[in-house]
């Protein structure tokens, strides 16, 4: 992992040429911090139940209204209008100084009300930065490698969760003192990147284009509704939006499911999640950098989806004990790497114009996390009333995906932005 490997001379970086690894590196970090805050959630969730004597109508709250759905969903939707009209740095400016203040309510959380504060706050930092970064990631990829950088950002999403449940797993002894501390952490890291980032440019492609706004028609939200944008957009809500609600529950309710539910200690259901993210980095790394420019895409995508779908049925069908969720979380890790979450992101860059291009991509994050907040309420009730009817749903929404990706998934690889653009104008 040569390029990955770069990261340290960001550090000593001056805001001098453009270097496209260093600002993807810089941009991904959003990654790190949505599926870190998400994953600090899931294994600090069976701790504040406990604690705080929650029922199952406040743990389905906070997963609803985490940074995993409702108020990210927001967040984008905001950011993404902002992010096309004042430009991708402006959001970096201020969102990871919003991000510090909500997490530091985490941190500090001594009661049920201030974990839904903190987690809202977080959401909405998170949910803005989502459109800014991707936008600027395909932007500033060097021509015809825009899978390869995005999967830079993939990497450090799956990174996020690996480094948090690591941390999870060395401060279990330590209890409630161990998730301030994994909360803590990133805290910190957002204030950092927000130094870090300050140092970064403009994004060449979004300056041209608001250069060029000046002599032609004004870029607005309701170009959006014309057939070929709509069209997109609804693609990649149903792709990316039932996948998602496997992916959210997986990723911020498993752990809590594999000890009530599997009996598996704090430990291991911490352990369990941490192979999965891990495994997933190795995928992205070996599966979706090295192809996705150069193969066809739309049956790369199909391969993951039809390995996931297989990969749920096996908990709908099977118990929930420790060697089957070790193979359900191989099969599954395996395929997440080059599947939806990844191909949303290149997808979602890639269907439409500069101007909108962050918009586009804040209202379809929007929609699919505000739907999984809405579904994550009912999760913890659904569990409770049979794990397996949950699987069945779930496998169900894998399924759903599947279909909607290989009937709509564009064919995009090896072409530059201009290139597409010019093909759907």
């Amino acid at each position: 992992m040569q390029e990955v490997g770069a990261i340290a001379p960001i550090v000593a970086s001056e805001k001098t040429e453009p270097s496209p690894l260093r600002d993807s590196v810089l941009a991904g970090l959003a990654n790190y911090i949505d599926a870190g805050s998400i994953v600090a959630g899931s294994a600090a969730l069976a701790l504040w139940a406990e604690l705080y004597r929650m029922t199952p109508t406040t743990i389905g709250l906070i997963g609803a209204f985490s940074a995993n759905a409702i108020s990210a969903g927001v967040g984008a939707l905001i950011g993404g209008v902002l992010c096309d009209r004042f430009g991708r740095k402006r959001i970096y400016q201020y969102d990871m100084l919003f991000y510090a203040f909500g997490m530091a309510w985490l941190t500090f959380a001594a009661a049920p009300w201030m974990i839904v504060l903190g987690f809202v706050l977080v959401g909405l930092a998170v949910g803005a930065d989502i459109p800014a970064s991707w936008s600027l990631i395909a932007e500033i990829a060097p021509k015809r490698e825009r899978a390869r950088y995005s999967g830079i950002a993939q990497i450090l999403w799956y990174l996020g969760p690996v480094v948090v449940l690591t941390l999870g797993l060395i401060l279990a002894p330590l209890g409630l003192l161990g998730i301030r501390l994994v909360f803590g952490h990133l805290l910190v890291l957002a204030l950092v990147l927000t130094l870090l980032r300050s140092r970064m440019r403009e994004s060449r492609y979004w300056e041209e284009a608001r250069a060029a706004e000046d002599h032609a028609e004004k870029a607005d939200w309701r170009q959006l509704l014309q057939p070929k944008y709509l069209k997109s957009i609804l693609f990649l809500i149903g792709m990316y939006g039932f996948w998602n609600l496997w992916a959210g529950t997986n990723g911020f309710f498993f752990p809590y499911i594999l000890r009530t539910v599997g009996g598996q200690s704090q430990e291991a259901s911490v352990a369990l999640q941490a192979l999965t993210f891990g495994l997933g980095i190795v995928s992205i790394w070996f599966v979706f950098m090295k192809l996705s420019d150069r193969v066809n895409q739309r049956a790369l995508f199909l391969v993951s989806a039809l390995m996931q779908v297989g990969g749920m049925a096996l908990l709908a069908v099977l118990p929930l004990t420790g060697p089957v969720a070790v193979v359900h979380i191989v099969i599954m890790a395996t395929a997440m790497g080059f599947g939806a979450q990844s191909f949303f992101q290149l997808w979602s860059a890639e269907l439409f114009p500069t101007l909108l291009r962050s918009t586009a991509q804040g209202v379809t994050f929007a929609v699919v996390r505000i739907g999984l907040g809405v579904f994550s309420f009912f999760v913890p009730l659904l569990t409770a009333t049979g794990f397996h009817t949950l699987a069945w749903i779930l496998v169900g929404f894998l399924l759903v995906s599947a279909i909607i990706g290989w009937l709509g998934a564009p064919r995009n690889e090896g072409k530059s932005l201009e290139e597409i653009e010019a093909e759907r104008a």
